[in-house]
């Protein structure tokens, strides 16, 4: 561990930290955006005396115009998220729709998206929350573009690219799950909290750029994407992995303020995708539950604010929420804010959980051991986050 000499950011945490409530998390970031005006509120027709839409804050509703396009009839979604595609026998978690509490939602129209952005380009970066959303956003613009529209897909590490030739779009996923680079030094990888220019040199020039990053922070053992963190010219086997994610967040802050041209580039950062594996410690070291799991959910919490009693029964991780509103406050020219987690903690429905193409049969046989409680189906709740990405791009 790094002496508290080294790390004053640590003694600073502690010093700050407190048990928060998901009505303080959502009260702060409703003041972030009142503080900083390109976190305004799309102008849509409310239901209530605001003159503005309050986008995150809804219930599910059921709806069976929904889903936003079929199931097998995308061709970019991997095997990873087609839980259609690998068996799963329930379709009710299809047909919801976020009703925001004071507006109404638009639907996505793929051929307004692709003639709004003819000749320009959208980037997700992040981790592969990022890549979920970007093939569901590939399916949206699919589902309304036209029969003959030619089009040209590259997977590649880290760059992943899907181009609308008769609209100069491109839509590219950059994977980068911790945003900071990680280099190679002596056979080793090593994480490097102060620098991001070897990935960032990717971002430039991008007209419409989406960063997440959040769940590879806590990784341990096998799973850790690193051998050795890098900061301050000093190397740590390991060491707080907030701290670590608030210094590697305010490095990506540096650079987005230095080099990003927000009256050029569309600004987003996507907040913590919540996880359903019921296991509040796994972000302080805890192991995932083996005997609870999103395995057999087939219906959202439903019900507006039920979102807020729910929101703390999941991982959610209110410390990371809290780090990266701190780090965006901060910021001379904040992005953004998608905050989709409260409304993603409601849909303990829509994970892959078994049915995903990435398990064996013996593993889909160990449904509370193997279930894949992070990402999502498509189609499913990422078509959610991208209506109102559309929403905020647009509107």
């Amino acid at each position: 561990m790094p002496s508290p000499t080294k790390l004053p950011l640590l003694l600073l945490l502690f010093l700050k930290l407190q048990i928060i409530s998901s009505v303080v998390i959502v009260s702060l970031r409703n003041q972030h955006k009142k503080q900083q005006p390109h976190h305004r509120n799309p102008m849509l027709q409310a239901n209530q005396s605001s003159s503005s839409c309050s986008l995150f804050i809804g219930s599910w509703v059921h709806d069976d115009n929904y889903p936003l396009y079929q199931p097998l009839s995308c061709p970019v979604i991997e095997p990873q998220f087609n839980c259609q595609g690998f068996g799963r026998p329930d379709t009710d978690y299809l047909k919801y729709r976020w009703q925001p509490a004071n507006c109404q939602l638009p639907r996505f129209d793929g051929l307004k998206f692709l003639e709004k952005m003819r000749g320009k380009s959208v980037m997700f970066v992040g981790d592969s929350l990022g890549r979920n959303q970007w093939e569901s956003l590939l399916c949206l613009i699919l589902s309304g573009a036209p029969q003959s529209v030619q089009t040209q897909m590259n997977r590649g590490e880290p760059l992943s690219t899907f181009k609308f030739l008769d609209y100069g779009l491109m839509v590219s996923y950059y994977k980068a799950p911790y945003l900071v680079d990680i280099d190679a030094v002596q056979g080793k990888r090593v994480l490097k909290l102060d620098d991001i220019r070897g990935n960032a040199n990717a971002w430039r020039d991008v007209d419409v750029l989406s960063f997440n990053t959040g769940h590879w922070w806590i990784h341990k053992g096998d799973a850790q994407g690193w051998d050795y963190i890098e900061t301050g010219g000093t190397m740590y086997q390991d060491m707080d992995r907030l701290v670590a994610l608030e210094v590697a967040l305010r490095t990506w802050a540096r650079w987005v303020d230095t080099n990003i041209d927000s009256s050029k580039t569309s600004l987003f950062f996507q907040s913590l995708s919540p996880t359903h594996y019921n296991d509040p410690s796994e972000w302080n070291g805890g192991s995932v539950s083996s005997t609870k799991s999103c395995y057999g959910e087939t219906s959202p919490v439903t019900g507006v604010g039920s979102g807020t009693n729910y929101y703390s029964d999941v991982d959610t991780n209110p410390e990371v929420i809290k780090v990266v509103d701190e780090v965006l406050r901060d910021m001379n020219h904040p992005p953004y804010l998608l905050d989709i987690s409260m409304l993603s903690a409601m849909r303990k429905d829509a994970h892959p959980s078994i049915y995903s193409g990435l398990l064996t049969p013996g593993q889909r046989a160990n449904p509370y051991h193997s279930s894949d409680c992070s990402h999502w189906c498509l189609p499913g709740l990422p078509d959610t986050w991208n209506q109102l990405f559309y929403t905020a791009l647009f509107f």
